[in-house]
């Protein structure tokens, strides 16, 4: 199992320099990954700075060698496909093919979207979802990519370079469980990370809901399932290695391949940087 350690981009870790800290700390404390939040309003959290996620994964890859990281994640249908392949290849090509990009409609679509004068019907959201990571994987080959689709479309386009990592970075897909649509898609690419209804952000989800979405998830696994597929839970986690063990065993046993260390969204120490650094100090639990 592997543990990651997952901030906001928004308080203190809108400023970069605050971010390559968290993942220096990270890397030096054993930790596998550090993901960012990717919003660009949210307002639940109005009135803090936020960062630009890209950025502050640019400076994280900057002060580190080994950690994987990434968004957790990207709402696609936000961007536009090209933007965001450049985005992916360069910041690939910068950490030596460490990146790992986790997708989804995100939210709150109302925030997300609509704020800026999108549309936010989910069915074409998910539409847009879908076309837009087929085209990620096309750009990412550094081939010559000719697409006509509901959403987008591209006239002989090649972007070069090609990411690092091939045929590209892992593709993980989020979505709230017990919904299953989400995870059908999690299903065709290479992983999923689950939230529940059960279990908001930070908060431990129960091993019978992961037990039933790893079974479902691996019913549905047909094209690619020869390569690796991860399972990535989180919450948060006691600082005390084996209480966090007692936390995080139990998941493991029932599939779960990633451990993503959260702060509980409605807590004080969401986007603090001293918080969460000791939390990162105190290292991944041991199994």
């Amino acid at each position: 199992m592997r543990f990651s350690i997952n901030i906001p981009n928004f308080g203190d870790f809108a400023d970069p320099r605050n971010v390559a800290t968290a993942a220096t700390a990270a890397e030096q404390a054993g930790w596998d990954g550090l993901f960012v939040w990717d919003h660009v309003l949210h307002r639940r959290h109005q009135g803090r700075p936020f960062g630009d996620p890209w950025m502050l994964l640019t400076a994280a890859a900057l002060a580190t060698s080994r950690i994987r990281l990434g968004p957790l994640l990207t709402p696609v249908p936000r961007y536009r496909p090209q933007q965001l392949a450049r985005q992916v290849a360069t910041l690939d090509h910068l950490s030596g093919g460490r990146v790992i990009f986790a997708a989804g409609l995100g939210g709150p679509v109302e925030d997300e979207y609509r704020s800026f004068g999108d549309g936010a019907e989910p069915r074409v959201l998910a539409e847009r979802l879908d076309e837009g990571l087929q085209l990620l994987g096309r750009f990412w080959s550094g081939e010559p990519v000719n697409h006509h689709g509901r959403h987008y479309e591209v006239r002989d386009v090649a972007l070069l370079p090609a990411t690092v990592q091939r045929p590209g970075p892992p593709v993980w897909i989020g979505g709230f469980w017990p919904r299953r649509a989400p995870m059908r898609r999690a299903a065709r690419w290479d992983g999923a990370v689950p939230l529940f209804e059960s279990a908001r952000h930070g908060h431990v989800p129960d091993v019978t809901e992961v037990r039933e979405l790893v079974g479902y998830v691996r019913e549905q696994r047909t094209a690619g399932a020869e390569r690796p597929f991860e399972f990535v839970l989180g919450g948060a986690t006691p600082p005390n290695t084996a209480k966090a063990r007692d936390v995080v065993g139990p998941l493991h046993d029932v599939g779960a391949t990633w451990w993503d260390e959260r702060q509980v969204q409605t807590g004080p120490d969401l986007d603090r940087l001293l918080p969460v650094l000791r939390r990162i100090e105190a290292g991944p639990p041991v199994l």
